[in-house]
């Protein structure tokens, strides 16, 4: 009888899930619970969902919390754990593979939501680098240093070796600063400047450097400390 409940109530919370219309939604706890329904066949996830809410804070902790840390909740598995980790990495492949995802720079707010989507759950310090040509076309993107810009020792023959590969006439730079607010150190700014600078001797221009931290970003080249840079 319990497993006859048990199943009917996954088979509710499924049909439940089905009948939502496009802008509607479920319970942070009944989304939860609904995936773990694939990794979790046979115990009831409802409280397991209360409790990755409760013990992460947010629903949206539970999905940045690592898989160490949620295969500690009660009556967690370890494929639980990775079913729920591999979500916000499949939502940033979602939203870089749409058909409508930008391949022409236009606009400083055409960068900012660029790189927003690249960084989408990116926990850890990342550089990354926009080669345009110059219609502002996208002639690749790249992850050119993991860490932040001090400890990430970037290369700056590295930089200009990608660079006169996709023969790019612009460039932008971008990291993120997962702990942080999206404002640019003093390190920040040298290392912009120091691009910069070597862009400029194989006459390639530097646009941009967007910093992102949580849901914002900014954009060093339009900020009037530090427009003279990109000049």
């Amino acid at each position: 009888m319990a497993g006859n409940l048990h199943e009917g109530h996954r088979d509710r919370l499924r049909d439940e899930f089905l009948n939502l219309k496009e802008n509607q939604t479920m319970h942070d706890h009944k989304l939860l619970e609904l995936l773990l329904f694939y990794a979790i066949p046979r115990k009831d996830t409802n409280p397991i969902a209360h409790e990755l809410i409760n013990t992460f804070g947010s629903f949206s902790a539970v999905f940045d919390a690592d898989v160490e840390a949620l295969a500690e909740i009660k009556d967690m598995t370890k494929n639980a754990a990775v079913l729920i980790k591999t979500i916000v990495p499949i939502i940033r492949k979602y939203v870089d593979s749409k058909g409508d995802a930008p391949t022409c720079i236009k606009s400083f707010e055409d960068l900012g939501n660029f790189f927003m989507a690249k960084y989408l759950g990116v926990k850890s310090e990342t550089v990354s680098m926009l080669c345009l040509n110059g219609k502002g076309e996208i002639l690749s993107f790249e992850i050119i240093s993991d860490g932040d810009l001090d400890s990430a020792g970037l290369s700056i023959r590295t930089v200009l070796e990608k660079v006169i590969k996709t023969s790019a006439t612009a460039v932008v730079l971008a990291h993120n600063h997962p702990s942080g607010i999206a404002l640019p150190s003093a390190q920040d700014v040298a290392v912009t400047k120091m691009v910069a600078d070597a862009l400029n001797t194989i006459s390639v221009n530097l646009v941009d450097h967007i910093i992102i931290a949580n849901n914002d970003y900014v954009s060093m080249a339009q900020s009037s400390k530090y427009e003279h840079i990109f000049k």
